[in-house]
Formats: C-alpha cells, sequence, structure tokens
C-alpha cells in the first residue's frame, strides 16, 4: 500500500501537522511513532522485534549522567535569578554607565550577558531585567522599542553563554564532549555582546534622544562607594562562573559534577546576600523539577520517533535530501539554518535539539563538518527563536512583565534590529568558523596510513600425528 520512500516524508510531516496544531510536542512524538510504528509492522518495513529497542533506549535516558547537568544547572540559575543578584548588578551597572546616551541600554546588555553565565535560562534573565530595569528606562525617557528589545535581546544572549542548557543538550546529541562546545560558544559569545553594544553606540550617535543619559541626581555621588557597590555584584558571581567553567574545560569535573558545584555556590551567593531561605530553595526546586520532567518526557518522544523513523530509512532519506542539495557544504549550512530559523516560529530549542539535531549529524558528518562547529552555529541561530515576532517567548515574557501602557507592537518592532543582529551573527559564523575552533583545542591526530601493526612471528611445534600408544 505504501512505498518505501514515502513512509518518511509522511512520518515527518506528521510530526510538523501535531506542532502546529499545539499539542504538547513529547505526547506528539509518542503518538507519531507509536501510530507509524504499527503502520510499519502492517506494510512489512520492519519485523514487530524492532521495536524491542525501545525499553532499553528509555532506560539509556534516564541513567544518562551527562543529563544530570541540566537539573544542577536549572537549579543554579533558579538561585541566583530569585536571591536578588540581578538588582544589585543592574542597579550598580546602571550608575556606572549612567553620565552617557545610552547608559541603561549598556547596563542591560553586560549585565545580560552576566546573568545568562550563571543563570543559564532566558526567561529568568529577561523577566528579572525587565521587572528591574523597563520601568527606569521608562521613567528617564528611554523610546519604548529601544528599551524593550534590548532587554529581550539581553535576555537571549542565555541561549549562547556558557553554560548554556542548550549547549549541554547538544552535546549530548553530537557526541561532543560539553567542554568543548563550551569552549568554542566563546567567541561567538563575546562577538554578539559586541554586536549590541556597537548598535547601541551608533544609536546613540544618530538618534541621542530616544536614550538620554540619567540626571545627576538619580546617579549619585560616584566615586569609589558606586565602584564597591559594583564590585561586590560581579566578583563574587564572576569567581562562580570561572570555577564552573574552568574546572570543565581544564578535565577536572564532568558536566554534572561542575553543574553540582555551581548549584552549591549558587546557595553560597544567596547566603553570603542575606537572601537564603527555605521559600527560596523550594521555589527553585519547583521550577527545576518542572523544566527537568519536561526535557526527559520530549526526550522520550523524540526516542520514539527517531528509532521508527530510522526503521522506515529516514535516515538515508534525509541524507539524501541533504547531499544533494547545490553549493555542498555551505550550500547545506545555508539551508539548514534557514530551516532551523523558520521551524524555531513553532518549535523551542529542546524540541529542535531532540528532533531536527539528530536527523543532520549524519549528514554533516558525511560533508566533514566540524560538529562543535556545526552545534555552537545551531545555538547561535536557535536564539532568534525566542526573537521572532510574534512568536518569540521572550517577547511573550516581555509582555506578561511590560505596563499597559507599552503596546504589544512596540515590543514586537523593538524586537527587529535585534533579531537582524543574531542572523548577522549567524552569517559570521558560517563564514569564520575560527570565530568557534580557534578556542577549541584540535586534540590528537593520528593519520590511519602512518599505523604500523608489528605481530611476532613465531612457529608452531610440529605434531606428532603417529598411531596412539597404550
Amino acid at each position: 500500500m505504501f512505498s518505501h520512500g514515502v513512509m518518511p516524508p509522511l512520518m515527518f510531516g506528521g510530526m510538523i501537522c501535531f506542532m502546529i496544531i499545539g499539542f504538547p510536542v513529547a505526547f506528539s512524538l509518542i503518538a507519531v511513532g507509536l501510530f507509524f510504528g504499527t503502520l510499519g509492522i502492517l506494510t512489512d518495513h520492519f519485523h514487530p522485534s524492532f521495536l524491542q529497542a525501545l525499553p532499553l533506549r528509555f532506560y539509556g535516558i534516564i541513567s544518562n549522567d551527562l543529563l544530570l547537568a541540566i537539573p544542577f544547572f536549572t537549579f543554579m540559575g533558579a538561585i541566583l535569578e530569585r536571591c536578588g543578584l540581578a538588582e544589585d548588578l543592574l542597579e550598580g551597572t546602571g550608575k556606572l554607565f549612567g553620565k552617557v546616551p545610552g547608559g541603561l541600554a549598556y547596563a542591560v546588555i553586560v549585565v545580560g550577558a552576566i546573568l545568562g553565565a550563571i543563570t543559564g535560562t532566558v526567561a529568568a534573565s529577561v523577566i528579572a531585567m525587565g521587572v528591574i530595569s523597563l520601568p527606569v528606562m521608562m521613567r528617564y525617557g528611554y523610546d519604548q522599542k529601544l528599551a524593550t528589545g534590548v532587554i529581550a535581546a539581553s535576555g537571549t544572549i542565555t541561549q549562547l553563554i556558557p553554560p548554556s542548557l542548550v549547549l549541554i543538550v547538544l552535546a549530548e546529541q553530537l557526541g561532543k564532549p560539553v567542554g568543548d562546545m563550551y569552549l568554542g560558544a566563546i567567541g561567538p559569545s563575546i562577538l554578539q555582546v559586541l554586536l549590541f553594544l556597537a548598535y547601541v553606540f551608533v544609536l546613540s550617535l544618530f538618534k541621542p534622544q530616544h536614550m538620554p543619559p540619567l540626571p545627576p541626581e538619580a546617579i549619585g555621588e560616584g566615586g569609589w562607594p558606586l565602584i564597591k557597590q559594583v564590585l561586590w555584584g560581579m566578583i563574587p558571581s564572576i569567581v562562580l562562573i570561572a570555577l564552573v567553567l574552568g574546572t570543565l574545560a581544564m578535565g577536572l569535573a564532568t558536566p554534572t559534577e561542575a553543574g553540582a558545584m555551581g548549584a552549591v555556590g549558587a546557595i553560597v551567593l544567596a547566603a553570603m546576600h542575606g537572601r537564603l531561605s527555605w521559600t527560596l530553595v523550594r521555589q527553585a526546586m519547583e521550577s527545576t523539577m518542572r523544566l527537568t520532567a519536561m526535557v526527559v518526557f520530549i526526550l522520550i518522544g523524540a526516542t520514539v520517533f527517531s528509532l521508527v523513523f530510522q526503521g522506515m530509512d529516514g535516515a538515508r532519506w534525509i541524507e539524501h535530501l541533504l547531499t544533494q542539495l547545490p553549493g555542498g557544504r555551505v550550500g547545506f549550512l545555508i539551508f539548514v539554518n534557514i530551516f532551523v530559523f523558520f521551524i524555531a516560529f513553532f518549535l523551542d530549542f529542546f524540541e529542535i535539539a531532540f528532533i531536527i539535531v539528530p536527523l543532520l549529524v549524519p549528514v554533516a558528518v558525511k560533508l566533514d563538518i566540524n560538529l562543535i562547529w556545526f552545534g555552537v552555529l545551531l545555538c547561535v541561530n536557535m536564539q532568534t527563536a525566542f526573537m521572532h515576532p510574534p512568536f518569540g517567548f521572550a517577547l511573550f515574557y516581555l509582555r506578561g512583565i511590560a505596563p499597559p501602557s507599552i503596546r504589544t507592537s512596540q515590543i514586537y518592532w523593538g524586537a527587529i534590529p535585534w533579531l537582524a543582529m543574531q542572523l548577522i551573527l549567524v552569517v559570521v559564523v558560517i563564514m569564520w568558523p575560527e570565530a568557534v575552533t580557534y578556542w577549541v583545542s584540535p586534540g590528537s591526530t593520528v593519520d590511519p596510513s602512518t599505523i604500523e601493526l608489528n605481530i611476532p612471528q613465531f612457529e608452531p611445534p610440529a605434531l606428532d600425528m603417529g598411531p596412539p600408544q597404550f
């Protein structure tokens, strides 16, 4: 009834239809996988015993030590987001840059990068900075589109800056060390921050009235009290970041161990600021539990879908489709990034990482693409998922905490320049792979043609084949 060539596109199309309808992703994947699994057995695409691999795959998910890093880093971010660290950082940094046009925008970008490195979640960064800085920016006459755009964009930097949860998941899907993914993301993270700062600087030259400097009474006396306040907010956080990422980069700790150390460090920082309480810990544990449960269920659904998809020769279909693109590696990268950009309207980064990335990896390997570079490039692209008007989650978060005087259309228009800068970074990383690979140690490489196997020769003892003696 069904030819072998038509089943993979039908299965992929069924998954997309469920996503567009809005049915929960994990259960959509399970439903599509089991339906086509049954259809595959009935149409002799594979034997029923093929699906016996599912229980082993489920056990592999829940016993994967690497995935333990996700709840640890989520808990660390939840503690730091609720302990008032963002308020201290924004207040001090805002006063430090407040004398120049766009000072508050500079502060939001810098603090967004720091919060991204210590919280690891976009929602925490966008909501924290929106609640704290948006009323201040409106009070001192900032343009609404600029204020909302810079807050949403600086929150999405969290996607790319280590210890991003996206990088952990991508490392697991690509089969690469998390430490290498973190090192590879350093260059694009710096470039993204510099692009944002440069945009604010250029805009301040042509439209200073959209971002006026703070009045002297808002800045205060300045001097050493101000510097001390900024340092008190930054130095403990930077030390924690250095410990977590440094131990990973040097190979002294696994991602799970580094995440556990970060969680303990977050509790210590909250205690240092005098804000550690049982309520704080309980709220952090609840948000960690919800996110971890969501990730596990999406992984289970993706496993059901991917196993059946492989049984339908879906991997061969994807490989044939993508390796025939014009332009070779560049054509593949351009197509993949355009595809990820548009599918991010409907899927979040976890879903893209668990569903789409495993289908792309074999093709990338066949085209001899560096998987660290490929993974970081996808991470840069997936930032845009949070900034797409009208579907971007960062824009939803901002709409939820913005006052009614700020129209939704202003938030959407304000996001477009920052979305364009994220896409510029995608182009830069494609054209300049060293932005990623420069930070990653190449490791040892062995040329197979130079390997020599010296097997010692020996003479076996002669066998006496005479008649047996009794």
